[in-house]
C-alpha cells in the first residue's frame, strides 16, 4: 500500500534527527513497519484491545464530520454538540485484527480525552470525557455487532483527563481530571457511592500547566494503588482513603504527566509464589517544567531524555535514573510478551496540545529491564509517519504493536498545517517476529483459549518448538491485561511472569509445562489476559485466558 505523500514530504526534514547525539551499541535498528490501513476514517485518539481481537478506537464527536458515515443512513442527533448537531459520520470504529476490516460505531456523547479499562467480564467501561459526555459512563460489549451502550451519568464527578484502573474485587477506580482532586469507583456499592477526597491530586496541580492529568495509576501488589502526578507519587490505601506512602519526589524536578506527557509502566511481576513479590514502575520522557506556556508562544523546549526506576514495594524506595537515547515527549510505552518495553510515538520538543510540538521522534525504541544499567536501551527501525499529539500504541495477541492516531490541530485538518491529522493504521514487528526467529518460537497447542481460571489453579499448557531441541532453561511463560491508551497513558496494563513446574518433552518436538496462577486478585485483578511461551525473548502467538 503507498505511503501518502505528505508523509514522504515531512519526513525529509527530519532524517538526520534519527540519529543520537553520540554513537554507541545502542543504535541497533530492529523490527519493521507495516501500514495496515491508510484511512480508517477516525484520528485513533483512544484504543482499546478486546477479548475477540478487535480494537475498539475512537477521537471525540465534535471534531466536525469524520470520514467514515455511520450504517444503515444511522445519524448522530445531538442538540448539545458543538461542531454538528446532526452527523451520519462515527466517531468511534472497531479494527477487527483477522481481517484488517474497520467497522463504524455509534457513540452519542462526547468522549474526548476521556479513560476507560476492560471489565472482568471483557467489556470495555468507559468514563467522562468533555461537555455532555463529562459524567457519562458508556460500555462496549465485544461481539461481532455490539455497539455502544450509553448508560448515563454514572459518574458523581466530572471527569476529563482521568485515570482508571481495575481493583481486585473487578470494580474500576477513576482518579483525577480536570478541576477533580479527588477519586470514585464504577459500579457504585452502597459504601462507595460517594467521591473521596485526594488532597495529593490538588497539591500537585500548577496553575495553567496542570501537570496532574491523566495521573499515572498501578495496583500494587499489596491491594493498595501507586498514583503519580506531576513529579510525585503517594500508597493509597482506597479501602480507608488513607495515604500510607510518600515517594521521594523524582530527581530532577520536572512534571511527567499529561500535558508534560511522559509515559509510565509498572515492570513485569515475578516470583509471584515467595513470601514478597517486588513491583517496580518505571517513568520515562515528558516535557520540562514550563513547557506549556513556552510553547504557546512559539517557544519549544527540548523533550527531557531520563527515565525513572522505583521499586514500590520497597520499605525505602528510592529513585533510579537512566538516560534514553532519544528525548521524548508524548511517547507510549507497551509491555511486549518477553518482558521488555517498547518506547514509541512522539515528539523531541514542545509539549501535548493544539500544534506546540515540534520535531516528531519517528524511532521506537525497545528497553530491556533486566539488562544491566549500561545497556538497556537500543533504537528500533524509524517510521515514516510522525505520531505527535493524539496518537496510540497496544499489544496485540500476535506480538505485533499496533499504532494509530495523531492529531495536533483542534478539528481533522490534512493540508496547510505542519502536521495534518492522520488516519492511518499501522503495525510495528518486533525483531522477534523476524523470519529467522522462526525455529526458536514456541506454538501453544492447547488450550486454545481458556475462560474458567481460579485464582492459585495449576493449568498445564502444551506447545511445540518445531525442528530445534528446547532450551527448558530459557522459557517463561506470560500473561498480560490488555490496556487502555490514550495521551501516552496505558491505564491497567500489566504483565505477570508465571510461577511453574519444569518443563516436560512429551513428543519429538512437543513440550508441556504446568503453570501456577496468581492467588489473589491483588497480583491479577479479575479478568482477560494474553498468556505467551516465550522461549530464548522470542514469543509465541498468545493465547487468551481469563482469571476470576
Amino acid at each position: 500500500m503507498a505511503i501518502p505523500l505528505f508523509h514522504i514530504i515531512w519526513l525529509l526534514p527530519f532524517m538526520f534527527m534519527l540519529l543520537p547525539c553520540h554513537q554507541n551499541s545502542a543504535y541497533a535498528a530492529g523490527g519493521k513497519w507495516d501500514l495496515l490501513m491508510s484511512n480508517i476514517g477516525i484520528s485513533a485518539m483512544h484504543m482499546q484491545l478486546l477479548n475477540n481481537d478487535r480494537v475498539v478506537m475512537y477521537d471525540r464527536t465534535d471534531f466536525g464530520a469524520s470520514n467514515i458515515s455511520l450504517p444503515n443512513g444511522k445519524c448522530r442527533n445531538n442538540p448539545k454538540d458543538l461542531a454538528l448537531k446532526v452527523d451520519c459520520t462515527a466517531h468511534s470504529v472497531e479494527y477487527d485484527v483477522s481481517t484488517k476490516s474497520v467497522r463504524p460505531l455509534m457513540v452519542q456523547t462526547d468522549v474526548w480525552c476521556s479513560s476507560g479499562s476492560a471489565t472482568s467480564d471483557g467489556s470495555l467501561v468507559q468514563t467522562g470525557g468533555f461537555n455532555d459526555g463529562k459524567n457519562m459512563v458508556r460500555v462496549f460489549r465485544p461481539c461481532s455487532t455490539c455497539d455502544w451502550q450509553e448508560m448515563g451519568n454514572g459518574l458523581m464527578q466530572s471527569r476529563w483527563y482521568s485515570t482508571n484502573h481495575m481493583l481486585p474485587d473487578g470494580r474500576q477506580i477513576i482518579i483525577g481530571g480536570r478541576d477533580a482532586f479527588n477519586y470514585e469507583f464504577y459500579p457504585k456499592t452502597a459504601s462507595t457511592n460517594n467521591v473521596f477526597i485526594l488532597p495529593f491530586l490538588q497539591q500537585t496541580n500548577v496553575p495553567r500547566e496542570e501537570n496532574n492529568l491523566y495521573p499515572f495509576v498501578f495496583l500494587n501488589v499489596d491491594g493498595n494503588i501507586f498514583i503519580f502526578a506531576n513529579d510525585r507519587a503517594i500508597l493509597l490505601d482506597y479501602t480507608t482513603n488513607t495515604v500510607v506512602k510518600t515517594y521521594p519526589q523524582i530527581p530532577g524536578g520536572d512534571p511527567r504527566n499529561y500535558p508534560s506527557t511522559g509515559s509510565a509502566v509498572l515492570l513485569p511481576l515475578k516470583n509471584l509464589r515467595g513470601q514478597t513479590v517486588q513491583a517496580e514502575v518505571l517513568v520515562c520522557g515528558g516535557a520540562p517544567k514550563g513547557s506549556y506556556p513556552r510553547a504557546t508562544k512559539g517557544d519549544f523546549v527540548g523533550a527531557l531524555n531520563t527515565c525513572g526506576r522505583i521499586i514500590i514495594t520497597d520499605p525505602n524506595p528510592q529513585w533510579t535514573m537512566e538516560t534514553m537515547p532519544l528525548a521524548r515527549t508524548m511517547g507510549d510505552m507497551v509491555i511486549l510478551p518477553n518482558g521488555n518495553v517498547l518506547i514509541v510515538n512522539g515528539a523531541a520538543s514542545g509539549t501535548a496540545g493544539w500544534q506546540i510540538a515540534r520535531n516528531p521522534v519517528l524511532s521506537p525504541v525497545i528497553y530491556r529491564p533486566d539488562s544491566p544499567f549500561d545497556s538497556r536501551f537500543e533504537i528500533q527501525t524509524p517510521n515514516v509517519i510522525p505520531r505527535m499529539y493524539h496518537s496510540t500504541a497496544v499489544l496485540l495477541r500476535d506480538g505485533r504493536v499496533l499504532v494509530g492516531g495523531s492529531n495536533p490541530n483542534e478539528f481533522y485538518n490534512f493540508t496547510r498545517v505542519l502536521f495534518p491529522t492522520d488516519l492511518s493504521l499501522e503495525a510495528f514487528s518486533p525483531s522477534y517476529l523476524d523470519a529467522k526467529s522462526v525455529n526458536l518460537r514456541p506454538r501453544i497447542i492447547s488450550p486454545a483459549f481458556h475462560n474458567n481460571i481460579k485464582y492459585g489453579q495449576h493449568v498445564n499448557i502444551r506447545f511445540t518448538i518445531s525442528g530445534l531441541r528446547l532450551n527448558t532453561d530459557l522459557i517463561k511463560v506470560t500473561m498480560v491485561a490488555p490496556g487502555f491508551n490514550t495521551h501516552s497513558n496505558t491505564m491497567n496494563q500489566r504483565m505477570l511472569v508465571l510461577s511453574s513446574g519444569k518443563v516436560r518433552r512429551i513428543g519429538i518436538f512437543t513440550y508441556q509445562i504446568n503453570l501456577i496462577f496468581p492467588n489473589s486478585g491483588k497480583l491479577a485483578p479479575p479478568g482477560y489476559y494474553m498468556l505467551f511461551v516465550v522461549h530464548q525473548d522470542i514469543p509465541s502467538e498468545g493465547i487468551w485466558v481469563k482469571i476470576q
